[in-house]
């Protein structure tokens, strides 16, 4: 399909159409989650939710890589920030997520060395202009991320820059799509697939969906016509009871992704249980320095650290596995905005609130205690 037709209206109506054919079919309700926060906000600008049919709902998962990280994660971020002898280096999203008592953005207002850099690579020369200070770099994200984290590793390492650190935070996508995937609380029907990671990961990697979830799953790029066909060919899969995964971004996506780019992470780290918001402690959810690296690992700088302590009223969990939807929570445009975030649902641009908040309010008008 060529790139016209990705956002032609007469292409738009004819898959809505197909949709609800398919979706009239099956006779009941149908909850399709994306876990990828570019999807959740071409969803939110393009009206998508408005175009299909009620009783389709589309629900938005733990996609945002910076909404996932919890907040003892942030308090330690801040708590290296306030060493003398550190220098954070991240990426523009977390400087305004909140820890329990304050924020990176807070910390640079009272002096703290923070610095934006655009790629881990910018940290690496960081530490190299500094060579009397520790440099650590945040480092946040799904598969699509971490590959350029150990790009960054291998580099120090290769140049010999001891001061360059890393404070981990990397999440795997498999863990939770199997937790999601079997509560039945949620009651997910099918999977839109992340196309980001899956250029790393490859779609083959999801077989585990149709072996042991037995729910369909589909990778779409991120024009409208894109998710758009991916909808339809779950609706499609649904409807014929035959759940698979299908690679519709075959223009990107290969079956094996990038193994060169998956070795390189292996190299330096390992797996583990981490916890993610919203959804606690996932075994095998995450990665963690190999012993030969500890040196590289942020988390032994030493720092005092209280219990963490989440943000009064803000259900951001929630909306991250699925539960809720933005305008359920109590603090959302009531004191919570993208200007005044609260939760780090609405302070990254990946966030399913900041989505809701930029693109979705007018269907909100009219609400009780909600204004357009």
């Amino acid at each position: 399909m060529g790139r016209e037709a990705l956002h032609d209206a007469r292409t738009v109506r004819a898959l809505v159409g197909s949709v609800a054919e398919e979706f009239e079919l099956i006779g009941r309700e149908l909850r399709i989650m994306e876990v990828c926060g570019t999807h959740t906000h071409s969803i939110a600008r393009a009206g998508l939710r408005q175009l299909l049919p009620p009783g389709l709902r589309l629900i938005s998962g733990p996609g945002c890589p910076v909404c996932v990280t919890p907040i003892s994660y942030m308090d330690r971020a801040v708590a290296l920030a306030r060493r003398p002898d550190v220098i954070v280096a991240t990426f523009g999203d977390l400087q305004r997520v909140p820890s329990s008592t304050s924020s990176l953005e807070v910390e640079s207002a009272q002096g703290a060395r923070i610095e934006i850099v655009y790629s881990a690579r910018d940290a690496v020369e960081l530490a190299r202009r500094h060579p009397t200070l520790q440099v650590v770099f945040l480092g946040v994200g799904f598969e699509t991320t971490i590959p350029t984290v150990a790009a960054s590793l291998e580099e120090a390492e290769r140049e010999g820059v001891e001061n360059y650190k890393v404070l981990v935070g990397a999440k795997l996508i498999e863990p939770p799509l199997q937790v999601l995937g079997k509560d039945p609380e949620l009651r997910i029907d099918g999977f839109l697939l992340p196309g980001h990671v899956s250029v790393i990961v490859g779609s083959g990697f999801y077989s585990f969906l149709e072996e042991h979830l037995r729910l369909p799953g589909v990778i779409v790029g991120f024009d409208p016509v894109d998710i758009l066909m991916g909808i339809l060919e779950l609706t499609r899969q649904i409807a014929a009871g035959d759940p698979r995964v299908s690679n519709l971004y075959g223009r990107v996506v290969s079956r094996d992704g990038n193994r060169p780019a998956r070795d390189l992470v292996h190299r330096f780290f390992e797996v583990v249980d981490v916890s993610w918001r919203g959804l606690g402690t996932i075994p095998n959810s995450g990665l963690a320095f190999r012993s030969g690296y500890a040196h590289r690992d942020a988390s032994r700088i030493e720092v005092d650290l209280d219990p963490p302590v989440e943000p009064a009223g803000c259900r951001c969990g929630e909306i991250l596995r699925g539960s809720i939807e933005p305008p359920e929570c109590p603090l959302f445009d009531k004191g919570c905005t993208p200007m005044h975030a609260i939760g780090a649902c609405m302070v990254s641009s990946e966030g399913t609130c900041a989505a809701w908040y930029r693109h979705e309010r007018h269907r909100l008008a009219g609400r009780e205690g909600v204004e357009a």
